[in-house]
């Protein structure tokens, strides 16, 4: 079924090969679990600095961005994400969100998408894809 092999997809890139580095990971998202995104980003801070080809690190840091407010930051780290891991499902769909509210709908389309491409059965990339399909059909 699909959500297993979502749930060993997630399993698989959050294991950063060093023990010390996926405790920085996992204290990064107690704390934008428990909503402190502010609190994450020092131990997500220190994981990109300290293992900057661990493409999770900077998804995780881009998300405690974004939920602070810093937007440019976020897409920066999203990037950083991609190049790593270009079919990085959550980095893409995160990339997905910040354009579409930063109404860049079209651009949004074309990345969820790619998610549809790596993970057809996304419920909410599914709707996110109607959503805009619906709205550019409106626009022209």
């Amino acid at each position: 079924n699909w959500q297993a092999i979502e749930a060993e997809l997630e399993r698989s890139l959050s294991q950063s090969g060093s023990p010390a580095m996926d405790l920085l990971l996992q204290r990064g998202r107690r704390a934008l679990a428990e909503e402190r995104p502010g609190a994450a980003l020092a131990p997500l801070t220190a994981l990109t600095d300290h293992a900057p080809e661990f493409a999770e690190g900077w998804y995780a840091r881009a998300t405690a961005l974004f939920l602070t407010g810093r937007i440019g930051p976020a897409l920066s780290d999203l990037h950083r994400c991609l190049m790593l891991e270009p079919r990085h499902p959550s980095a893409l769909t995160g990339l997905a969100v910040i354009l579409e509210e930063t109404d860049q709908p079209g651009k949004a389309l074309e990345v969820y998408r790619r998610v549809l491409a790596i993970h057809p059965h996304a419920p909410d990339v599914k709707e996110a894809v109607a959503r805009l399909e619906a709205r550019l059909a409106k626009e022209i």
